[in-house]
């Protein structure tokens, strides 16, 4: 767990040196994200289903609510921006690539759009946190890939909200981490790329 947080923390200090580049600091801030959660990858491409098992375990530790209040009292806004924004919504990209005019893309995002304002109504943080974080999964995607420009005028909004959840989820998100005890933070798992000081002279 210590290398976890070292790692995440680190990356999280970077991010917040980043106060003029919203692009760089997004993607500083899912790389501490990425430290936190990841474990060893030999399921690659279920990051997803990593990340709702990491965002079940926390929501366990937060027994103040603060990730709940932080979503629907300080975030509501930018969190239905998100849930409304279609391109963040994977099956809209999935659909423009296939030639899909069959706008089955539409349902399933209004769908989604349901879901996410159920699990407003209904104070689900899982469900709510999970959706935001899938819209988030696709803008990482994007700057990751290259399917981004470097500081476009397109994805301001999305980017602009990206970066303002990233950067207070993840503060309480290793803050929770760090406050609970030595069995909680067993169930976090082994590292990605655990440091092997018998092999290489670097730090974590």
């Amino acid at each position: 767990m210590r290398t976890r947080l070292h790692r995440a923390l680190s990356w999280l200090g970077r991010a917040e040196h980043e106060k003029d580049d919203d692009d760089a600091r997004f993607l500083f801030l899912w790389v501490a994200f990425n430290a936190a959660y990841a474990g060893q990858f030999n399921d690659e491409g279920k990051e997803l289903a990593k990340a709702r098992l990491f965002i079940d375990r926390l929501l366990g530790l937060d027994r103040e609510q603060r990730i709940h209040a932080l979503l629907f009292e300080r975030f509501s806004g930018p969190v239905r921006t998100l849930m409304d924004n279609r391109f963040v919504y994977a099956p809209f990209w999935r659909a423009m690539a296939g030639h899909d005019a069959s706008q089955r893309w539409k349902t399933s995002f209004e769908q989604s759009k349901q879901l996410a304002m159920r699990a407003v109504l209904d104070k689900a943080t899982d469900t709510c946190l999970m959706l935001v974080l899938e819209r988030l999964y696709v803008l990482r995607n994007q700057l990751v890939h290259g399917g981004a420009t470097w500081r476009s005028a397109a994805n301001r909004s999305q980017l602009r909200d990206g970066v303002r959840l990233l950067g207070a989820l993840l503060p309480l998100m290793l803050e929770l981490m760090m406050e609970a005890d030595a069995t909680q933070q067993q169930g976090f798992g082994p590292v990605a790329y655990p440091w092997l000081p018998d092999l290489q002279l670097d730090r974590a």
